[in-house]
């Protein structure tokens, strides 16, 4: 199998910005289209879990948008062969106190990338920001 082809990488790269912007510009149906259109879609997040997209799209509408000046640091990308990978990032809010963990399963599909598993927790750990 092929570990991190700079094609595939390169794909993975562009998607997963998109799906940032799209977090941080509070474009819920650009979020949920990132998502794989299935009932076996799963989420984790912070203090809830979604099964499925329909209930993705719902928690989705419903959340407030990110306070301004989130940034990520620490990402990395990893591909094995060039339909499957895992991106983890770690992201931080100015004057926060806890340091976000972030992962993503993305599976290429015929219509393009999508996450098929994403897993959001926190952690009140200055040490784990850049520079700390």
């Amino acid at each position: 199998m092929d570990v991190d082809l700079p094609q595939t990488v390169a794909e993975v790269t562009a998607v997963f910005a998109g799906y940032e912007e799209a977090l941080v510009t509070d474009d819920h149906e650009s979020i949920t289209g990132y998502f794989w259109t299935s009932p076996d879609t799963v989420r984790f997040g912070i203090a809830d879990r979604q099964a499925g997209i329909e209930e993705i799209r719902d928690w989705r509408r419903q959340q407030p948008p990110f306070p301004p000046g989130r940034k990520l640091f620490d990402t990395r990308i990893s591909t094995f062969g060039t339909d499957y990978a895992v991106v983890t990032t770690l992201f931080a809010y100015p004057g926060g106190n806890a340091v976000g963990r972030q992962t993503q399963s993305w599976t290429r599909f015929p219509i393009g990338w999508r996450i098929v598993s994403a897993h959001v927790s926190e952690v009140p750990d200055e040490t784990s920001r850049p520079g700390a």
